[in-house]
């Protein structure tokens, strides 16, 4: 295989697309040399099969505002690959979103599943639409328009859509109302549901918890435990709270969330009452952070800065992609930090990446990590599928074994001679080779 001409050609095919290039680039310098060893990838094109979706849909969503006026968004949906299973993955209602980023966010969705080992391929969906400042109406209007573009596209057992930045509970349940109404079914085909209409239990907390356990699992690997840990927290929303939530619990300090306003530093740590009002920081819509700074005195907030200048021992970042650079890097490993783990999908920039594999500072990427967000999506299929509710124990059993599971794989593909645990390396390696075996076994098509 050679990297750099699979890249070319793909740049060439996608210029400026450098989200989805950024990912494919990092999986594929992880597993060339195993790539390498097996001909019959080489013979049947994996790769390049493998790096390009099965379809993209693209389409206009035209919806009518509260002042009555109509408007228009763009919305996708990237079914990217659907070796394993269905294809599975989140939507995204953002104003940045575009293809790059689904794309991205497709292609590691691929690996990120086949790494839980439940059978669900991998996609992505969303649009450009902001909920940020609409009405519960408006967002109503606009999620029935974008179901109504896309509804024949999905089905439990062909494409199985979520939720993601800017489309919660609420926003999934306009969805799957209206899907349910235009196909005159009751089938799991979305998740993220409403606890009354065949949501799973603890699914809101479930990529929070999830990568707590893989951290806990890391630690563990070093012959340590998370309890008195400090921690830094980026982001705010469902992701951090779920984190910071497990993180308390497991016996850690979480000292710093952040917004788009900058960062919150709380050396009291960020713990019972504090993180229940992250999530009404949320619920007002305003996306900052600066409020919680006034409401607890004892905090401190760093307008315009990210948290990873504080010296802590486990930085999570839970915002976004590329939140992590080179330069916040380089603090944290001079800080002495001990562990980094993306919350967030592809987190950490390449150069950031590189300083913390360098320094042989333990780190892991998202589409390991956070698995736990998706892993309970395909319980939560798993229930809908025998009309069953699984109590919250149970559900949390299951997603802490899979967590755990995956951690394994990671140990097994990714140690390297010197005994460190290059975690990139072992997530897509593991991923890599389920998917790529899948579709040898399937053949040319």
């Amino acid at each position: 295989m050679n990297i750099n001409t699979i890249l070319s050609n793909l740049e060439a095919k996608h210029p400026g697309e450098k989200e989805y290039l950024q990912a494919v680039k990092e999986v594929l310098i992880c597993v060339e040399d195993v790539y390498n060893q097996h001909p019959e990838f080489e013979k049947a094109k994996i790769i390049e099969r493998m790096v390009e979706p099965d379809r993209i849909v693209t389409f206009r969503v035209t919806w009518v505002d509260d002042k009555g006026e109509v408007q228009n968004n763009i919305g996708y949906r990237v079914q990217f690959n659907n070796a394993i299973g269905p294809y599975k993955g989140g939507i995204r209602f953002h104003a940045s979103v575009n293809l790059s980023i689904l794309k991205f966010l497709g292609f590691e969705q691929t690996f990120k599943n086949a790494l839980t080992t439940l059978p669900m391929g991998g996609a992505k969906g969303g649009s450009d639409f902001s909920p940020r400042g609409k009405s519960d109406a408006e967002i109503m209007r606009f999620c029935q328009a974008f179901i109504l573009c896309l509804w024949k596209n999905l089905g439990p057992d062909r494409d199985v859509p979520a939720g993601d930045i800017g489309v919660g509970g609420r926003e999934v349940g306009y969805m799957y109302g209206m899907y349910k109404k235009l196909v005159n079914e009751c089938t799991g085909t979305f998740t993220g549901k409403g606890l009354d209409f065949g949501g799973s239990l603890i699914r809101p907390e479930a990529t929070g918890f999830g990568a707590l356990y893989f951290v806990q699992s890391m630690l563990a690997e070093k012959g340590d435990t998370i309890k008195g840990k400090t921690v830094a927290v980026s982001g705010f929303g469902n992701v951090a709270w779920g984190a910071t939530l497990k993180a308390t619990e497991l016996g850690a300090k979480v000292v710093t969330i952040s917004g788009p306003d900058g960062y919150i530093y709380d050396p009291d740590g960020i713990s019972g009452d504090k993180i229940d009002y992250m999530l009404y920081l949320r619920a007002t819509g305003e996306d900052i952070v600066a409020p919680y700074a006034e409401k607890y005195p004892n905090a401190t907030f760093f307008p315009g800065k990210k948290p990873w200048e504080q010296k802590v021992d486990i930085a999570l970042p839970c915002a976004t992609q590329n939140e992590v650079d080179g330069e916040d890097a380089k603090k944290l490993v001079a800080n002495g930090v001990e562990l980094v783990a993306e919350v967030s999908n592809m987190g950490c920039t390449p150069e950031a990446i590189d300083t913390f594999i360098e320094s042989k500072t333990t780190y892991a990427p998202g589409k390991a990590v956070n698995a736990g967000g998706v892993a309970t999506s395909g319980l939560e299929m798993s229930q809908n599928a025998e009309h069953l509710q699984w109590s919250a124990e149970e559900v949390d059993d299951r997603l802490h074994a899979i967590m755990k599971n995956i951690h394994t794989q990671c140990v097994k593909h990714g140690t390297e001679e010197d005994g460190y645990i290059n975690y990139m390396k072992g997530a897509n390696i593991a991923g890599f080779m389920k998917v790529a075996n899948a579709m040898m076994g399937q053949g040319i098509i």
